[in-house]
Protein backbone atom coordinates (compact mmCIF):
# COMPACT_ATOMS: atom_id res chain seq x y z
CA UNK A 1 0.00 0.00 0.00
CA UNK A 2 1.47 3.59 -0.59
CA UNK A 3 0.58 6.99 0.13
CA UNK A 4 1.66 10.08 -1.06
CA UNK A 5 1.08 13.09 1.06
CA UNK A 6 3.03 16.43 0.73
CA UNK A 7 6.34 15.29 0.69
CA UNK A 8 5.79 11.92 2.96
CA UNK A 9 5.38 9.05 1.40
CA UNK A 10 3.98 5.86 3.10
CA UNK A 11 4.52 2.10 2.41
CA UNK A 12 3.03 -0.64 4.84
CA UNK A 13 5.42 -3.84 3.99
CA UNK A 14 5.06 -7.04 5.92
CA UNK A 15 3.24 -5.02 9.32
CA UNK A 16 6.34 -3.04 8.70
CA UNK A 17 5.88 1.23 8.03
CA UNK A 18 8.66 2.71 5.97
CA UNK A 19 8.44 6.33 5.82
CA UNK A 20 10.16 8.15 3.01
CA UNK A 21 10.86 11.94 3.54
CA UNK A 22 11.50 13.06 -0.21
CA UNK A 23 13.68 15.85 -1.15
CA UNK A 24 13.76 18.19 -3.54
CA UNK A 25 14.99 17.19 -6.80
CA UNK A 26 16.44 20.11 -7.57
CA UNK A 27 18.27 20.29 -4.09
CA UNK A 28 22.00 18.04 -3.75
CA UNK A 29 21.13 15.74 -1.11
CA UNK A 30 24.47 15.19 1.12
CA UNK A 31 22.30 12.36 3.27
CA UNK A 32 19.50 10.62 2.79
CA UNK A 33 17.40 9.33 6.42
CA UNK A 34 14.78 6.90 6.45
CA UNK A 35 12.53 5.97 8.91
CA UNK A 36 10.96 1.64 10.02
CA UNK A 37 8.03 0.85 12.34
CA UNK A 38 7.96 -2.14 13.95
CA UNK A 39 6.39 -3.94 16.94
CA UNK A 40 9.78 -4.84 18.46
CA UNK A 41 10.73 -3.15 21.66
CA UNK A 42 13.34 -0.32 21.64
CA UNK A 43 16.02 -2.15 23.77
CA UNK A 44 15.70 -5.24 21.56
CA UNK A 45 16.48 -3.37 18.11
CA UNK A 46 19.28 -1.42 19.84
CA UNK A 47 20.82 -4.57 20.87
CA UNK A 48 21.01 -6.17 17.33
CA UNK A 49 22.64 -2.53 16.17
CA UNK A 50 25.31 -3.07 19.07
CA UNK A 51 26.31 -6.04 18.02
CA UNK A 52 28.74 -4.76 14.49
CA UNK A 53 29.08 -8.39 13.68
CA UNK A 54 25.79 -8.64 12.63
CA UNK A 55 26.42 -6.01 9.73
CA UNK A 56 26.96 -8.35 6.82
CA UNK A 57 23.40 -10.07 7.48
CA UNK A 58 21.46 -6.73 7.43
CA UNK A 59 24.35 -4.45 5.38
CA UNK A 60 25.16 -6.55 2.55
CA UNK A 61 25.81 -3.20 0.46
CA UNK A 62 28.12 -1.85 3.03
CA UNK A 63 30.39 -5.52 4.52
CA UNK A 64 30.82 -8.50 3.63
CA UNK A 65 32.49 -9.02 6.88
CA UNK A 66 33.29 -7.48 10.24
CA UNK A 67 36.15 -8.13 12.51
CA UNK A 68 36.66 -6.75 16.40
CA UNK A 69 39.90 -5.07 16.24
CA UNK A 70 40.08 -3.28 19.25
CA UNK A 71 37.66 -1.92 21.82
CA UNK A 72 34.76 0.26 20.09
CA UNK A 73 36.79 -0.05 16.59
CA UNK A 74 35.94 -2.82 14.13
CA UNK A 75 37.72 -4.13 10.72
CA UNK A 76 35.12 -4.31 7.89
CA UNK A 77 36.28 -5.57 4.88
CA UNK A 78 33.69 -5.16 1.38
CA UNK A 79 34.82 -6.78 -1.86
CA UNK A 80 38.74 -5.92 -1.94
CA UNK A 81 38.59 -2.61 0.25
CA UNK A 82 38.99 -2.79 3.93
CA UNK A 83 38.68 0.04 6.34
CA UNK A 84 38.42 1.02 10.20
CA UNK A 85 34.52 1.43 11.55
CA UNK A 86 34.28 2.92 14.72
CA UNK A 87 31.34 2.68 17.08
CA UNK A 88 29.62 4.63 19.57
CA UNK A 89 26.64 3.70 21.46
CA UNK A 90 24.37 5.05 23.83
CA UNK A 91 22.14 2.64 25.47
CA UNK A 92 20.29 5.09 27.60
CA UNK A 93 19.49 7.28 24.40
CA UNK A 94 18.84 4.22 22.30
CA UNK A 95 21.63 5.99 19.66
CA UNK A 96 23.95 3.97 17.35
CA UNK A 97 26.46 5.40 14.95
CA UNK A 98 28.83 4.01 12.90
CA UNK A 99 31.88 5.87 11.09
CA UNK A 100 34.43 5.79 9.73
CA UNK A 101 37.13 8.04 7.92
CA UNK A 102 35.89 9.80 4.55
CA UNK A 103 36.57 11.73 1.79
CA UNK A 104 38.71 14.83 2.53
CA UNK A 105 39.82 13.78 5.68
CA UNK A 106 35.92 13.71 7.20
CA UNK A 107 34.56 11.43 9.54
CA UNK A 108 31.22 10.02 9.03
CA UNK A 109 28.31 7.35 8.40
CA UNK A 110 25.41 5.87 9.64
CA UNK A 111 23.73 7.52 12.10
CA UNK A 112 20.90 5.48 14.19
CA UNK A 113 18.19 6.35 16.36
CA UNK A 114 16.01 4.13 18.13
CA UNK A 115 12.65 5.59 19.50
CA UNK A 116 9.88 3.78 21.94
CA UNK A 117 6.14 4.07 20.47
CA UNK A 118 3.73 5.85 22.73
CA UNK A 119 1.92 2.41 22.78
CA UNK A 120 4.64 0.12 22.69
CA UNK A 121 7.02 -1.00 19.88
CA UNK A 122 9.56 1.13 17.74
CA UNK A 123 10.18 3.43 15.03
CA UNK A 124 14.57 3.49 13.98
CA UNK A 125 15.53 6.29 11.98
CA UNK A 126 19.06 5.96 10.38
CA UNK A 127 20.69 8.78 8.67
CA UNK A 128 23.50 7.66 5.79
CA UNK A 129 25.38 10.30 3.68
CA UNK A 130 25.44 9.84 -0.23
CA UNK A 131 28.67 8.82 -1.89
CA UNK A 132 30.44 10.39 -4.61
CA UNK A 133 29.33 7.39 -7.02
CA UNK A 134 25.48 7.10 -5.92
CA UNK A 135 22.29 8.58 -5.83
CA UNK A 136 20.26 9.30 -3.45
CA UNK A 137 17.19 7.97 -4.45
CA UNK A 138 20.18 4.82 -5.12
CA UNK A 139 21.04 5.20 -1.55
CA UNK A 140 17.19 5.63 -0.18
CA UNK A 141 16.54 1.72 -1.73
CA UNK A 142 19.56 0.59 -0.67
CA UNK A 143 18.70 2.01 3.00
CA UNK A 144 15.03 0.69 3.11
CA UNK A 145 15.99 -2.94 2.18
CA UNK A 146 18.62 -2.40 5.54
CA UNK A 147 16.06 -1.14 7.74
CA UNK A 148 13.36 -3.84 6.79
CA UNK A 149 16.15 -6.57 6.72
CA UNK A 150 17.73 -5.09 10.45
CA UNK A 151 13.85 -5.21 11.91
CA UNK A 152 13.44 -9.21 10.29
CA UNK A 153 16.68 -10.62 12.33
CA UNK A 154 14.56 -9.99 15.35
Amino acid sequence: MKSVSGQLTCIMKDRLLIQLSMSSQTRSSQTVTRTIESDFEPNLIYLKLTDVSLLPQWAPVFADRVEHAQETTFRVTKGNDAFDLELFANESTLTVDYLRKMAGGRRGGAYIRVMPKPLGGSVVAMTVPVGPNATSAQVATVLEQELEALVKLL
